[in-house]
Parts: C-alpha cells; sequence; structure tokens
C-alpha cells in the first residue's frame, strides 16, 4: 500500500470521525448524547432538536462518506476506494472526538455508497423510502435498506469488494440497531411523525 493510499484510507477514518449531529446539538445547547434516544444520528438530532438541524445531520454524515471515497476514484486509486469508505464508516461508529462513541452510520453508508455504486444505492433509496412510507418507522427502514444492499449491489455485478463491504457495513448497522429491534418486537418503536417540529 502506498502512501497516499494510507492517507486517504485516514483522512476517511478522521472526516468520518466528525460528529455532525452532535455538534449542530452543541449549537443549539443541547447534548444529543443525553436526550431522546442518546444518538448522535439525523432521526435523533431531528427529534430532540429541530427538523431542521436533523437535515443538516443527515446531509452532513453522508457528505462524510462521499467525500473520502470521491476522492479516492477521482485521484486514480479506485483499487483502495471501498476500504477508504469503511474507515470513513467506521469513523462514523467510532469517532476519536467523542472517545469512540458515535452513531449507527445509516446516512454514512449512503454516503460511502453513492461514491462506490451509485446506481445500485438509488434503488436502496427507493426500499427505504418504500418502507419509511408505509411503516413510518426510520429505523426499520434502515434495517430494511441494509439488508438489500448486498443483494442489490450484487444483482448490478459491482465488485466483490464493494459487495463484501456492503455485507460488513450490512451486520453492523443490524448490530447497531438492536435496542430498536427489541422496541420493534414489543411494539414501542416511536414513528418519524412525532419528531419535533422545531
Amino acid at each position: 500500500m502506498s502512501a497516499t493510499e494510507a492517507t486517504l484510507i485516514i483522512f476517511g477514518f478522521l472526516l468520518g470521525s466528525v460528529p455532525t449531529g452532535y455538534l449542530l446539538g452543541a449549537w443549539m445547547g443541547v447534548d444529543v448524547r443525553t436526550a431522546g434516544s442518546r444518538n448522535i444520528g439525523a432521526t435523533n438530532v431531528a427529534r430532540v432538536v429541530g427538523k431542521r438541524q436533523g437535515v443538516l445531520t443527515l446531509a452532513a454524515d453522508a457528505a462524510k462518506g462521499f467525500i473520502p471515497v470521491f476522492a479516492a476514484v477521482q485521484l486514480g486509486f479506485a483499487p483502495v476506494a471501498a476500504l477508504v469508505g469503511t474507515a470513513a464508516f467506521l469513523g462514523h461508529l467510532y469517532p476519536v472526538f467523542l472517545k469512540f462513541q458515535g452513531g449507527k452510520g445509516v446516512a454514512t453508508a449512503l454516503g460511502v455508497f453513492l461514491g462506490l455504486a451509485p446506481l445500485a444505492t438509488l434503488v436502496l433509496i427507493v426500499i427505504f423510502a418504500a418502507v419509511a412510507l408505509t411503516s413510518r418507522i426510520v429505523s426499520l427502514s434502515s434495517m430494511v435498506a441494509a439488508l438489500a444492499a448486498p443483494v442489490t449491489l450484487w444483482f448490478f455485478s459491482y465488485p466483490p469488494a464493494v459487495v463484501g463491504l456492503s455485507a460488513l457495513i450490512a451486520s453492523m448497522i443490524i448490530l447497531r440497531h438492536r435496542d430498536n429491534l427489541r422496541r420493534l418486537l414489543a411494539g414501542t418503536e416511536p414513528r418519524f411523525a412525532s419528531v419535533s417540529s422545531r
């Protein structure tokens, strides 16, 4: 591995580590780690701080995944783009700036796949939206889209490294949603209609 490739991977991890949801919450005087679901992701930010901040968190978290992957491809290091994307995703889950206590990674995974597999990602967005519109449960939509990712990427004949990455990301997203799974089974998982409009 060249020095440039290693630098891109480190850059991906550090950019992924930027806790955008926490920073936006702190800007509004709220520590999102102690409110709502205590998660730094877009859904909790929208719930406890406001929809605008939630949308900004979603966009910023997706950008954290997309930018390093796009940079790797544009600089001619496409073979390591999957590793760079993995680093960005792991950075969000285990951010060095928050003592390795991060989010669930859905939006950052979206950005990674937009950079690696844009066509398949559009299909996954449709799947997410369909489940969200019918169930109004963000966590369920996220898990279904995550589980669909490896199959969708395989169907579109993306490289094995990308399909393997999607399987890894899917498994980690499901693991991060274990509390949501318990609430889904108990029938107590909140629906997004309850998100605050502040």
